[in-house]
């Protein structure tokens, strides 16, 4: 069993129950999934970007991202509908504990002055989207492999209602939140 997920078992759920005095344990807040995103505006003009992202993206989430297409046409963008213009990947169970554990633990202590994360960044419904502005920073990125620096989103997907519950959950899962 992974380790976040243990604790997330033996200790954030009797706390949580505990706090907001929950009558069932199904009605804890869990983490349901995290997307992470990458926007390649360029590949537009240059499909190899669009690879290099999916190269990056598969081994930053170890799974192979999905690319996403234009719904619509911009002429402004010089972008026509169902044009490929990014790519994203949906981990869950086993997968998406590994990825919380290696980001929370070695990714973002590596930021330069690395203050923690926005607590402003909930949605209203208990979901958390954090911002990342380059690839780099993930371990398993060499940086002469590196074809351009793009950045990312990351959405954490959780049951919760409010963003008090999701924000003590993903403490609980030790996120670094700014103090």
């Amino acid at each position: 069993m992974n380790r976040l997920k243990e604790k997330y078992v033996n200790e954030i759920v009797p706390s949580l129950r505990e706090k907001y005095n929950y009558a069932s344990v199904m009605e804890v807040p869990k983490l349901d999934k995290i997307v992470i995103n990458m926007g390649v505006g360029e590949a537009a003009g240059n499909s190899k970007l669009l690879d290099a992202a999916v190269a990056d993206l598969t081994l930053i989430a170890g799974q192979k991202p999905v690319v996403t297409r234009a719904k619509k046409a911009i002429a402004g963008f010089k972008l026509r509908e169902g044009q490929p213009i990014g790519c994203k990947v949906t981990l869950r169970g086993e997968n998406m504990y590994n990825f919380l554990d290696k980001l929370v633990s070695i990714t973002l202590p590596r930021v330069r002055d690395f203050r923690g994360v926005s607590k402003k960044s909930f949605d209203g419904r208990g979901n958390y989207t954090l911002g990342l502005t380059e690839q780099l920073i993930f371990s398993e990125i060499e940086y002469d492999n590196v074809v351009k620096v793009r950045g990312m989103d990351i959405v954490f997907v959780t049951t919760a209602n409010t963003n008090e519950e999701a924000h003590d959950l993903l403490e609980g899962f030790g996120m670094p939140f700014k103090k």
